[in-house]
This record gives C-alpha cells, structure tokens and sequence, in this order.
C-alpha cells in the first residue's frame, strides 16, 4: 500500500483486516510484520517560512529534500538527524516522517533537544482509520493534550504520520571542536561531564578510542573565547578542527561511522551518564571484545560486541537505563523490559489510538 492523500489512507487503514507494518523510507526502525504501508506518497514541503523559522512537509518527504530547502536559507534542523543506513545495512531514503516517528536525535541533543522538542504540530491517521490534528504551524501555538510529544518515537504503533511541522534553526556563523587525545574512558567521560557542565554552551559531547570531541558553535567571537575557556577547564593534549573539519567530524559521530560494518551485534544503550562505563567494564571482565563509542557527553552508547551477549548487557546496565538490539540474531529480545506500570500505560495508550492492535505490532517495549 502506498497512499498518496491523507484520505486515502485512511481508508486503506480502515480497510486492513491484520498487522500492518508502517514504512517511510525503511533506513531505521525496526522491522514489522503484516502488509507494508508505505508512506512516501504523502511528500512535499506544504509550508516553509524561514523569517518565522518553521516548516510544514508530508511525513513521506524525503529528509535530504527538507535539509537542502532549509540550507537555501543557511537554516538546519537543529536535532541533527543520523543516516543510519550504513551502520544498519540498510538502503533506500530517510523521510522527514520516520525521523519523527523515531525522535531520531544526533549529537546536538544535548543543546537543543530531541526531535520531538522541535515539533510543532502533525496530522496523523490512527488504528480506526481516524485523523488526528494536534498542535499548528507556529511556535506560540500551543493548545490541547501535547500529542505531539507522544506520537515522537511512538514507532508508528499508535498512528501513522501524514504531516509535521518544525521548528528550525539558522545556521550559526562558526563551530569549532575541540579534539583532545590519549584519554582513558574514565578520563573521557568526565571531561564530556565538566564540558557539558560548563557554562559556556557546549552543542556536542562524544569520546571513543581514547579521543575527547567538545563542539562549540555561535558567532565567531563567542566561539573563539568559549572554546578556550573550555580548553582552559579541562587538563589534557588539545587541538581544534573548525569549520569543514569540525563539521565531517560531527557527521561521523552522528552516523556512528566507526562502528559500521563491524561483525556481530550493535546495541544502542541509553544509561545515565555517570554510569556509562558499567556495560563495557562487564563485557571487559568477561573477556568479550568490544568496541563503544558514546555520545550526548556518556548518556548513549553505541556498542558493536559478538553476538549472544544480550543478558550480560542488560544485567550489566540494570536500572542505569536501557539497551536496544539493532542488529544481530540473538536469542534476546531486541526492546529493553519495560516495568509492569509503563507495559500498562502503553496498553491503555494502544486501545485508544488503536484498539485492534494492527500498527506495527510489538514496535513498543
């Protein structure tokens, strides 16, 4: 199924006698079972006002169309997007609907938020085959139950996106990153915490092999005088990467470059920052090679590891936080455990959006 109208999905969703597995351009998420519903037909940026800093586009827009409309403008958006296709093995194109879907958020997180803290409004047509409009089109609309915020990263499982709108961002004059060699995780992770811990509004916070990486972005006189008050801050061997640099920098950690194409299984561990050592120093003490490369200053974890290592993982994480297998044919499940009360809030949740239960079954921990 590839609708092209709002309506005509809605009618294709009201039509379905079984699971039906949501698809924008099929580069993340996980895999569902059931007849696909593709939602690239519903593409097209529907409203873009760069002086307002907002965009309206189909949920089945291609990402890359709605990046080099808003780089006409020298605008962004701001959570910094990753292309996960390499890592995950995967083809075909991101659309501005599955990023949405997915609150998938790159390293400028820890600065400016998630996907869905960009989002202003969406249409949506739920499990019933009814449509849903929640929140506008401009940043002082803001009326209603806040849907917007629980459809982000709902994995298509209470509804299936037909619009969004954003808010975006200029693209500042300047970035600089601080490039630091020869830490140890531990080192390295308390300098990411000092930095992000700083006043001096630090836009990126990642460590892997040994190398420290600090992002400081904003007029160039700012960047220059907070960079080095950052530098000044933390003890260590220090050099800055600018502009293109600093740039091709960033987009590798937010592909997770380093970790693709390696053998086994990848986990995405989400944890508390303070606590982001405990899963590699268990897999250490067990003798299981590893590779990790974090990010939003040790709160995600990027983990590539052999393969039927799920429960030493989520036994090492505990109630630290929770790890996502991405890939890799383990006998552990690939969503973390969830609590009896949220499995409860996400059952109630479901029967309302949708009681049949068809859209993108088990996407939900």
């Amino acid at each position: 199924m590839r609708p092209c109208t709002e309506a005509e999905l809605a009618e294709a969703i009201r039509a379905a006698t079984g699971p039906v597995a949501v698809r924008g351009g099929g580069t993340r998420g996980l895999p569902g079972a059931g007849a696909v519903l593709e939602t690239g037909g519903l593409s097209g940026v529907r409203l873009y006002e760069p002086g307002a800093l907002t965009l309206v586009a189909g949920a089945g827009t291609p990402l890359a169309e709605v990046e080099a409309v808003l780089a006409a403008e020298r605008q962004r958006l701001a959570f910094e997007p990753p292309d996960l296709r390499a890592l995950l093995g995967r083809t075909g194109v991101s659309t501005l609907g599955g990023v949405a879907a997915e609150n998938a958020s790159g390293p400028r997180r820890v600065q400016a938020g998630a996907a869905r803290d960009a989002m202003l409004g969406l249409r949506c047509v739920d499990g019933t085959g009814a449509v849903i409009a929640n929140g506008g089109r401009v940043m002082k609309n803001v009326t209603g139950y806040d849907l917007v915020k629980l459809l982000a990263g709902s994995r298509g499982s209470l509804g299936v996106l037909t619009e969004v709108a954003f808010k975006v961002q200029a693209v500042p004059e300047a970035e600089t990153t601080l490039v630091g060699e020869g830490f140890s995780p531990e080192a390295g992770l308390a300098a990411l915490r000092s930095a992000l811990g700083s006043p001096f509004d630090v836009s990126g916070a990642a460590y892997a092999g040994g190398q420290v990486l600090i992002r400081v972005e904003g007029m160039a006189g700012s960047v220059a005088y907070r960079a080095g008050q950052v530098r000044a801050r933390i003890a260590g061997d220090w050099r800055l990467a600018e502009a293109a640099e600093s740039a091709a920098i960033w987009q590798g950690v937010r592909d997770v470059a380093a970790l693709a194409g390696k053998p086994g299984a990848l986990w995405r561990i989400s944890c508390v920052p303070g606590e982001a050592l405990a899963v590699p120093q268990a897999l250490a003490a067990a003798r299981v090679p590893h590779e990790a490369l974090w990010d939003w200053g040790g709160g995600l974890l990027w983990l590539a590891c052999p393969e039927g290592r799920g429960a030493l993982i989520r036994s090492a994480l505990g109630a630290r936080g929770h790890a996502t297998r991405l890939r890799g044919e383990e006998s552990s499940p690939v969503l973390p455990p969830v609590s009896p009360e949220v499995a409860a809030l996400q059952a109630g949740l479901k029967a309302q959006f949708d009681p049949r239960g068809i859209l993108n079954p088990g996407s939900l921990g």
